[in-house]
């Protein structure tokens, strides 16, 4: 198990830190629905995200992902060299399109619109985010193959899948529990969390995105060439 989790850390971590998911759910936690509202998107983002890693490891096992002798399948490594450029453009392409000095990023037209949700809503939003967004879809992708491609067995393989769900649901279940659990001060605490990562939102996946770009490039070559 070791071997997969080791080999999904870096996706999952990289979906958790997405800025996105994190503003929705504050957002939302700050409206009349609240408690009800940020449930709601926690569990759809859970459940989107445990329903695209678990058939993604399915594929991936029953595509050979891992060969017989232990060593991930050659079709990995191709994918992953695929993946490691993919992660390079969208890491260009939004540091080109981040904010100029003085100017401030619009927000999307739903987080203008967020405290008319509803519970079905939100959980609907959430799917959309965790699974529809390209950058968190191709960060799944890679994680859920590279545990496919792991030496470890079907018990070690669905173990590193619930831990790459848990991981990358981080960015929606740690407000909600500051919420719930924080008392007066957690409406504070959230907002500062909330400005923070919207101001610095380009900075950090841009960088989330190169450093797995260079990791995933450094896999494939490094497979390819042996």
């Amino acid at each position: 198990m070791g071997d997969a989790v080791g080999q999904m850390l870096v996706s999952a971590v990289g979906i958790a830190i997405s800025p996105l998911p994190l503003i929705a759910v504050i957002l939302m936690l700050a409206t009349p629905k609240g408690r009800a509202n940020g449930t709601a998107f926690a569990a759809g983002w859970i459940v989107s995200l445990a329903v695209l890693v678990t058939v993604l490891v399915l594929v991936g096992s029953g595509g050979d992902a891992s060969e017989s002798t232990g060593g991930p399948g050659r079709w990995t490594y191709w994918l992953k060299l695929a993946l490691g450029i993919v992660f390079l453009v969208l890491g260009v392409r939004q540091w080109r399109g981040r904010p100029r000095e003085g100017q401030e990023a619009q927000p999307p037209r739903w987080m203008r619109a967020v405290d008319t949700f509803s519970p079905g809503k939100s959980a609907g939003l959430a799917a959309v985010l965790a699974v529809a967004n390209p950058k968190n879809l191709v960060l799944a992708v890679g994680g859920a193959i590279s545990i496919a491609a792991s030496e470890a067995g079907a018990g070690g393989k669905a173990g590193a899948a619930v831990l790459m769900v848990l991981i990358a649901s981080l960015c929606a279940l740690l407000p909600l529990g500051t919420y719930l659990l924080g008392g007066a001060r957690a409406e504070a605490v959230l907002g500062e969390w909330r400005t923070w990562m919207a101001r610095h939102n380009a900075a950090i996946m841009t960088t989330v995105l190169a450093v797995l770009g260079t990791k995933y490039l450094g896999d494939a070559i490094s497979g390819l060439t042996r």
